[in-house]
């Protein structure tokens, strides 16, 4: 279904050195972000406790991070179920055992008589977390790897290489994001990243498929490659604003309305699927292009027919 239609190609292309030359710089940077500033990872990575604590009223979230500001500045207070309980999350201390650093968070909830109950604890070693960022690497590593050989399967290593640049590309300013804000990045957030991997390579498979069949129309063969990469992003510009649009506004809804536990999830997707569009239409196609797609790359030479001799 299309609720418009583009009567003429859009010239993609010809900006293809431009937007080429911003993907890249915005590329170093992030990772310029990562390095410098580095991931603030959350308890699940460094280790520590989670208190899930009840109020006989509404908590005052601000106030009771004033009240732990002497335990340390890394430490997460949210709400969760309802407005009478928070999770406070402390991160591991070197001079304070886990259950000392829990003692100190009660008695400084419960001065002057605030009501503050302890519901739960969990204790997260920083072994144990160590071992999740690890296991994190190998989880996106094998996706890529997956992806890459699906799309050299279904295509051609052309195909394949641009494509994971350009996820590569959506990953690292994902990431740079949160280097650069110190957004907290949990296992929540690397969800987020490889549901983003999988939506950023369903939008390049799309264009891709496009293009091949393009050049496989009769019609196509006498026009250039910067011309039917062009004729093939905009035949798809319909699907993409509609698929597109309508994911980002329940994307939106998450990360405005869904609380603090979707935030990190709802904001990688947020920023995934806008430089995912990006990547796939003016990252990938324009590397496909430089890569040297030509008409002999995906059109089979007709077979000459030798006539039996008599």
């Amino acid at each position: 279904m299309e609720f418009f239609r583009i009567k003429r190609d859009i010239p993609f292309m010809s900006y293809g050195k431009l937007t080429t030359a911003i993907s890249l710089i915005t590329f170093l940077l992030a990772i310029f972000f990562l390095v410098s500033r580095g991931l603030n990872f959350s308890m699940e990575f460094t280790g520590g406790t989670a208190l899930q604590v009840k109020y006989p009223h509404a908590a005052n979230l601000q106030d009771i991070r004033h009240r732990l500001d002497s335990i340390g500045s890394n430490l997460s207070v949210q709400q969760i179920n309802s407005i009478y309980e928070v999770q406070i999350k402390l991160p591991t201390h070197a001079k304070h055992s886990l259950t000392q650093s829990v003692e100190e968070c009660m008695v400084l909830l419960k001065r002057e008589r605030t009501g503050a109950i302890l519901m739960t604890s969990s204790t997260i070693q920083p072994q144990v977390g160590s071992e999740l960022a690890i296991q994190g690497i190998y989880v996106i590593l094998a996706v890529c790897t997956g992806i890459m050989l699906y799309l050299a399967l279904r295509f051609e290593w052309r195909f394949a290489l641009s494509a994971i640049i350009a996820n590569m590309h959506d990953i690292v300013i994902i990431l740079g994001c949160f280097a650069f804000f110190r957004w907290e990045f949990s296992l929540t957030v690397l969800a987020g990243i490889l549901a983003v991997l999988g939506y950023s390579v369903n939008e390049s498979v799309v264009v891709f498929d496009r293009i091949r069949e393009n050049f496989r129309k009769p019609i196509m063969r006498k026009k250039t490659v910067a011309e039917i990469i062009d004729n093939a992003i905009t035949a798809t510009m319909s699907r993409t604003i509609i698929t597109h649009g309508s994911t980002e506004a329940m994307v939106l809804s998450m990360l405005i309305f869904g609380g603090s536990v979707l935030h990190g999830f709802a904001l990688a997707l947020t920023i995934g699927i806008i430089f995912g569009i990006y990547s796939s239409v003016l990252v990938a196609s324009p590397i496909v292009m430089a890569l040297g797609l030509s008409h002999h790359n995906l059109i089979k030479p007709p077979k000459i027919k030798q006539e039996a001799v008599v």
